[in-house]
């Protein structure tokens, strides 16, 4: 689900996209854009010239055609053997200077890598694809007992020139489906679920035929299918079989190509197969792309609803401010001159898809527009972004960008120039906002760009006595028959039933049950709220192509503000429907929160830092000895109450606290080195020790400048790892700062 802001048709933002049409006439008509279009038409001219006076001239000589065959002939070899040179030197240049980038292009091309050669967090699944290929044979025999008993009944029910369609042979080949590489998440989710990633690769000899009717035979014979499949296993539980339910999606769209046989052949041919393959494609996502998801409860005790559709991992808006640099694709006068491009963008994640507008001849478009797409899934789920250029037989492509939107949901926001892939040159300008969903209702602010505070997710379960059509439906509410009449007047026939769910513009549609009065959806949907007191859920039970309603119902979105969780879960009675009309679904009501940026650590200079005039100094009875000092995660410190300075090194050590000796100026005494720790802000990894400053205050003789010198000595990186195998302790010194100048040059 998402939606574009009501921004980006404003009158600014056009005017931002169409501002350069002064500029642009100026520039055509200047004196040099003239010059230079008129030398290369004349350029044209004299080329043209040059290839038809010889034929002009051998015709008024009267020499014979084939003279003029033969240097056509001669003329045409040359051209194409020109182009082949040139085309092999410049793939060679090419391929000098991009060496890396076009070895990595063409394996990707021609090779289809698995996915752990290209991410070293993707591990091979070898003993997984033996377990497939042992197992496919059965799989097959699964496969054809489910198409011929529920996948044929349903072709035959969904439409009446479908009633004898038969499947008249059904093999899944030897070939078995392959996993190329599989991801298993650890901490990026929670402790009670696991969630693994598999790379599917199918490219099968499946050989499937079916009879529609005694004169029409339609089949498939090859199947090619590639995509990326989440399997979660929730909820981890301590009893047999420790796993609560399977879940299993494609993040993405997947990619297919299948070879048809019998009477639709017809759709291998170039108009049809794109066409074909989409609609399959599309019936696969409205079944197993997010937010759509096949389930397998394995205890009694799961709810199928929570499973089927959980709430979403929040929400992200993203601003398509600008682009730069882009590629120019239109020319004119036969290619000799270049123009610009027509620019456009599209925004995808999952199922849901948003064009912007067109802005017509500019290379660094501005469309300043808003989307709103609900996430189901992060890490996992991407943005993809494409740009063409709008044309008037094929748009010409511009290049794309893919965005994880776990990166969002870790950094919160982004506002940032992005390098589009796939194409010579272009950047794009996104900004990125990450909402979470809360229950609070105090944290609820109208937006008054007319963007979302709020986000409903809707639950349709089921609808149990319908009446048979729109007009018994209507013929009940007005002349409100008793149940008696109904029983006489009830006929056998049974209603093919949707259901539409709207706010305002907003309209979502559910799958058709074909042939019950009692249908059974279990779909989710979701719809971003602008104005939770105002707006409510219109829900329409209707017939396909039907006028009349077989049932409605209205649901004020400020009900669930009373409610608790903000959650409605109940059977609702139909209006305008029969006596005892009911559906049953559940409704979720969440408050968009604006996530904020974690804070950036800010280091103050070694004049801000407070004077240890009151931290503990180390006694040197107590210290640890120099093998058993530094550990492998922290240093320990053991503190004694404050001394006064008796000597002038003490002294000196008193005035300059935090401060770090250098190693070579250093030199340890008979006795244990007296360590003493003032931490600093760290600028570290995560994987490291905190930065800290040392003293070496015993048996330590300093030079005459630091002995003088006032104040700190500056800072020092640092990092420190204990490597187990080796019994070694790493030192990695990274850098210094503020370091006073008290040393002669």
């Amino acid at each position: 689900m998402a939606s574009p802001g009501p921004g980006s048709t404003s009158g600014p933002v056009q005017g931002a996209g169409l501002g350069e049409s002064p500029s642009m006439s100026t520039e055509k008509l200047s004196s040099s854009a003239v010059n230079r279009m008129l030398m290369e038409f004349l350029i044209y001219c004299g080329r043209a010239v040059f290839i038809f006076y010889p034929v002009y001239l051998t015709g008024y000589l009267g020499l014979s055609i084939s003279w003029v065959l033969l240097c056509m002939f001669v003329l045409t070899w040359w051209k194409k053997n020109r182009q082949w040179k040139d085309a092999r030197i410049g793939s060679a240049i090419d391929f000098v200077d991009n060496e890396k980038h076009t070895i990595n292009t063409e394996l990707k091309g021609s090779l289809q890598m698995a996915s752990w050669v290209n991410f070293t967090d993707v591990e091979k699944a070898q003993w997984l694809n033996k377990v497939l290929e042992q197992a496919w044979p059965f799989f097959g025999m699964y496969m054809e007992k489910l198409l011929r008993e529920n996948i044929q009944k349903s072709v035959r029910t969904c439409n009446t020139a479908l009633k004898a369609f038969t499947f008249t042979k059904i093999h899944f080949g030897h070939v078995p489906l392959k996993i190329t590489g599989i991801r298993a998440y650890t901490h990026e989710v929670e402790r009670r679920e696991v969630i693994l990633d598999m790379n599917l690769s199918y490219a099968g000899d499946v050989d499937i035929d079916a009879q529609v009717n005694s004169a029409i035979t339609a089949g498939v014979k090859g199947l090619k299918l590639h995509g990326m499949m989440r399997v979660v296993l929730e909820p981890l539980i301590g009893q047999a079989p420790l796993v609560g339910g399977v879940t299993f999606f494609f993040i993405r769209r997947p990619t297919l190509e299948i070879n048809w046989t019998g009477m639709t052949n017809v759709l291998d041919s170039p108009a049809f197969g794109s066409l074909s393959e989409e609609t399959i494609v599309d019936i696969i996502a409205s079944l197993m792309v997010l937010p759509n998801r096949m389930c397998i409860p394995l205890i009694d005790q799961v709810k199928m609803d929570q499973m089927r559709f959980p709430l979403p991992r929040g929400v992200v808006r993203v601003h398509l401010l600008e682009a730069r640099d882009l590629v120019a694709k239109d020319t004119y006068m036969m290619g000799l001159v270049k123009g610009k491009s027509d620019p456009y963008a599209t925004l995808r994640v999952g199922n849901t898809n948003f064009k912007s507008k067109t802005i017509k001849e500019n290379l660094h478009p501005k469309w300043n527009e808003v989307y709103e797409f609900v996430v189901h899934e992060a890490p996992g789920q991407e943005l993809e972004l494409e740009l063409y250029d709008e044309d008037t037989d094929k748009d010409d492509f511009l290049g794309r960008y893919n965005l994880d939107l776990g990166e969002v949901k870790k950094g919160k926001q982004m506002d940032q120039w992005f390098a589009l892939e796939d194409i010579q040159h272009g950047e794009v300008h996104l900004k990125l906002q990450w909402f979470s969903l809360q229950t609070d209702t105090s944290l609820m602010k109208e937006s008054t760009d007319n963007l979302a505070c709020a986000m409903l997710a809707v639950y349709l379960d089921n609808a149990t006595d319908l009446p048979k059509d729109g007009r018994e439906a209507a013929d009940r509410h007005k002349h409100g028959k008793n149940p008696k009449e109904e029983r006489l007047t009830k006929r056998v026939a049974c209603p093919n039933s949707f259901v539409e769910f709207s706010i305002d513009k907003d309209v979502k549609k559910s799958k058709v049950v074909y042939a019950s009065k009692d249908p059974v959806w279990e779909e989710g949907f979701t719809f971003f709220v602008r104005n939770v007191k105002a707006q409510q859920l219109s829900i329409q039970v209707k017939e396909p192509e039907k006028k009349n309603p077989l049932g409605v119902l209205n649901l004020p979105l400020s009900r669930l503000l009373n409610t608790s969780d903000l959650t409605l879960d109940q059977r609702f009675l139909l209006e305008r429907s029969g006596a005892t009309s009911q559906i049953k679904l559940k409704a979720t009501l969440r408050i968009l929160k604006l996530e904020e940026p974690p804070p950036k650590p800010i280091v103050k200079p070694p004049s801000e830092v407070k004077q240890a005039g009151n931290t503990s100094v180390s006694n040197p009875s107590n210290a640890p000895s120099s093998s058993n000092a530094v550990s492998s995660r922290e240093i320990p410190v053991v503190s004694t109450p404050k001394q006064v300075p008796t000597s002038p090194n003490e002294g000196y050590l008193a005035q300059r606290r935090g401060s770090f000796q250098a190693p070579e100026n250093r030199k340890e005494s008979s006795s244990s080195a007296n360590l003493r720790r003032f931490d600093s802000h760290s600028l570290l990894s995560e994987n490291s020790i905190a930065s800290s400053r040392f003293d070496l205050s015993d048996g330590a003789t300093y030079p005459e400048a630091i002995r003088n010198h006032q104040g700190s000595f500056g800072e020092i990186e640092l990092v420190i790892r204990y490597a187990t195998l080796r019994h070694k302790l790493v030192v990695i010194v990274n850098r210094c700062r503020y370091v006073p100048k008290i040393f002669p040059q």
